[in-house]
């Protein structure tokens, strides 16, 4: 690939259309995985590609091919002219005056070279002998580390020509041991970040205190009772948090799914969480320093701006494309995005977080007279209703403000709204994570973060 953004040819792309961009994408994914000193996966991947997409009376054209060079260009805005011009015979639709202006500059992550496999699979060997002599009750240890690099190129009919870079890199820790009935229990750790294997640090010395926790956590669920089910008073450590900003908030705030119908739709400038609330999905940087998943430029060359979603429990602002700010009538944000050099952008987070407050986590707990504290998630799901259901892997009873044993495996679930409006506490420390990844017709990298929150939820139990 160039190592400048291809130049649109305006004649030839740009005949008859409102809009078209041109973007060239590679994407390089490699994940090792070692079970019990095993290595059972050692895969890497590249894909490459150029992309076209074109706008005319309210519909998009957009075509893609495993290529790039002259002739992929040429062939891709061939075929995306006729894509448009083929969704023209489903009939009039109404359309709109997209937003102009479009973003200039480079963004490219420089980080430390790439660790090659030999090394990789040496800091496994060394981790997994490590945690065998320190945790010799352990009937499993699994590891995963990933990393992946996304270069793309962009330039588009309103003036916008980027070139821009995320990468993000994942070692996940996963303990596996048997509880008194001799069922298998497991729980994770992971740490993740910018750049590459390279660029996080996933040595012993740093690990170490976070897998003794991880290991009496452990210990702990291996003694679990069931929990109670109903409406609790809950306290969402950090992680819980930052899963309910994304999943049960975050998804209702981009504008496509407004437009397809979601609550918030009608919620703008109302009350939707109590007044310690306040949640932005960030463009690029959070409080001066640059956030895991920065976005200068969005994949249709719209500068990027943090979106302020939620502000003192207020419902302000959404996340937005070029057309769905058109037809809502609200700012850019420059929020579409596209995964893969064959997916056309849609409106995606980026680094979704509600902000800290001023408690401490402590007090929160103290503060508990019967309840739980929710520490970390194995999925979650939500809707459009915000509606939510999170799978909970690690949680501990609170009585009388001091923490009582671990409990199995359960849920917490809820309007997102609702348990928003009852948080009455926020702590002042602020987690981050870019491990997993955003689900919406294509996957998405993304990060997610919090502090803790005191709020109550439906839990799933006896």
């Amino acid at each position: 690939m160039s190592s400048t953004p291809p130049a649109l040819s305006a004649p030839a792309l740009l005949a008859g259309l409102q809009y078209s961009e041109l973007r060239q994408h590679e994407l390089r994914k490699s994940r090792v995985m070692m079970i019990d000193g095993n290595l059972t996966q050692n895969s890497s991947s590249s894909d490459g590609g150029t992309s076209a997409r074109v706008y005319r009376d309210g519909y998009w054209g957009f075509a893609s091919v495993p290529a790039t060079g002259a002739d992929a260009t040429e062939r891709v805005g061939r075929q995306a002219r006729d894509n448009v011009q083929a969704m023209a015979r489903f009939g009039q639709r109404s359309s709109v005056a997209l937003p102009m202006g479009g973003y200039r500059g480079e963004h490219v992550y420089r980080g430390r070279a790439a660790l090659d496999q030999a090394e990789i699979q040496d800091r496994l060997g060394a981790l997994n002998a490590w945690c065998k002599q320190r945790y010799p009750g352990l009937k499993s240890i699994r590891f995963v580390v990933s990393d992946e690099h996304h270069t793309k190129w962009l330039a588009t009919s309103t003036g916008g020509q980027s070139l821009a870079s995320i990468q993000r890199a994942v070692c996940q820790v996963v303990f596996v041991a048997q509880s008194a009935d001799g069922a298998p229990v497991e729980l994770a750790e992971q740490v993740s970040g910018k750049g590459s294997l390279a660029d996080i640090d996933w040595s012993i010395d740093t690990l170490a205190p976070q897998l003794d926790e991880l290991h009496r956590h452990l210990r702990a669920k291996c003694e679990a009772v069931p929990a109670r089910g109903g409406l609790q008073t809950v306290v969402l450590a950090p992680p819980l948090a930052g899963m309910l900003a994304h999943e049960a908030m975050g998804h209702p705030c981009e504008a496509d799914i407004v437009l397809g119908g979601a609550v918030t739709g009608s919620l703008r400038g109302q009350r939707v969480a109590s007044d310690l609330i306040s949640m932005v999905d960030y463009a690029h940087h959070y409080q001066g320093t640059e956030v895991m998943i920065p976005v200068y430029a969005d994949d249709e060359g719209t500068p990027a701006r943090d979106a302020v979603l939620i502000k003192d429990g207020v419902l302000t602002e959404f996340m937005n494309s070029r057309e769905t700010a058109a037809r809502l009538g609200m700012a850019l944000t420059g929020s579409a995005r596209a995964y893969a050099p064959s997916d056309e952008p849609l409106v995606r987070m980026r680094n979704t977080a509600i902000l800290p407050g001023k408690s401490t986590l402590d007090e929160m707990v103290a503060g508990v007279d019967d309840g739980y504290l929710l520490l970390k998630t194995a999925n979650g799901q939500a809707d459009s209703t915000t509606e939510f259901m999170f799978g909970i892997s690690l949680a501990y009873e609170i009585r009388s403000g001091k923490l009582g044993p671990a409990i199995r495996d359960t849920t917490v679930s809820g309007s997102a709204i609702k348990v928003l409006q009852s948080v009455d506490a926020v702590s002042s420390d602020m987690y981050w994570s870019c491990s997993g990844y955003c689900g919406k017709k294509q996957p998405m990298v993304v990060s997610m973060g919090g502090p803790a929150l005191r709020a109550r939820a439906h839990m799933g139990g006896e």
